[in-house]
């Protein structure tokens, strides 16, 4: 086995393999999932909000297992991959009637922070049956917002855990492979970003990017127990020209390969995007350099 072995962040060594199987040796009776509960705490691998890494240490596991470095015991149950077996959002009955006028005539206008509350499921569908994109459900940090005027949902805004790997933004930046990897969970991802249909307000898109960039780092933080540095998102040119990210101050920073993270070749397989990035802090480049 390599000594330089990387999963998800982590070196991986002679030495850790061994401890793996001395662990399994120690505790026959253990399933794969007790097993992975053990190893990080005997690591002390936690996110930063203080839960154990535990799906990631799987994932390490079960690479071990398959390459034949450690044998695990065998899978007591098989369970149905949620994000597979997922249901889509049902449709929600909300009042449509059109909102137009002024943004003055809007206010107030209530953004709220609604990942693992109550209206979660509302955001969920109305992203599904009012995105063109749908409704995706994000892996790993991420933070849903809905915004409110007049007692209705007027839109929906999705944050997750940006791409590793994104020559444009890295560049802008100006940070090197090692502090990447140690940093990269300081940058979040604008997944999803829906004005409803019904709303017809001038201005107020680059309002609400205003708004939730002012406090995305202090909720992220209070989730997951670090605050962002840095946001980033990606524009379609042929289908958006981004006028409201460009009026909020989001600056472009390039264009995608066209190749996803799974290319094989250096053949563009899908849409050329702009990326556009928008700092969270003055400080940011300082912050992300830090290896």
């Amino acid at each position: 086995m390599p000594v330089d072995l990387r999963y998800r962040g982590r070196a991986v060594n002679v030495e850790d393999v061994l401890f793996i199987r001395h662990l399994i040796a120690q505790n026959p009776h253990l399933s794969r999932r007790r097993l992975s509960a053990k190893l990080c705490e005997a690591w002390d691998w936690k996110q930063a909000n203080g839960a154990l890494r535990d799906m990631v240490c799987r994932g390490l596991l079960l690479m071990l297992h398959r390459a034949g470095e450690i044998e695990l015991p065998a899978v007591r149950q098989v369970s149905l991959n949620p994000f597979v077996q997922r249901n889509k959002p049902q449709p929600i009955l909300i009042d449509t009637t059109a909102l137009t006028g002024s943004l003055a005539d809007l206010r107030p206008i209530l953004v709220q922070q609604v990942r693992r509350t109550s209206d979660e499921p509302l955001f969920n569908s109305l992203i599904e049956h009012h995105h063109y994109l749908g409704y995706e459900q994000p892996v790993g940090e991420h933070l849903k917002y809905l915004v409110w005027a007049q007692g209705r949902p007027i839109a929906c805004m999705a944050w997750s855990s940006a791409p590793r790997h994104l020559g444009s933004r890295d560049r802008h930046i100006g940070w090197s492979a090692e502090a990447r990897r140690r940093n990269i969970r300081f940058i979040a991802y604008n997944t999803r970003f829906l004005i409803l249909p019904w709303v017809q307000v001038p201005h107020l898109a680059s309002h609400i990017l205003g708004r939730i960039a002012s406090t995305l780092s202090k909720d992220w933080e209070q989730l997951y127990g670090h605050p962002l540095y840095f946001a980033e998102t990606f524009i379609e040119p042929d289908r958006f020209r981004g006028t409201c990210y460009r009026a909020a101050n989001w600056k472009l920073m390039g264009l995608t390969t066209g190749r996803g993270k799974d290319s094989t070749s250096k053949r563009p397989n899908r849409s050329i995007k702009e990326v556009l990035g928008y700092p969270l802090t003055p400080h940011f480049r300082e912050l992300l350099k830090q290896s």
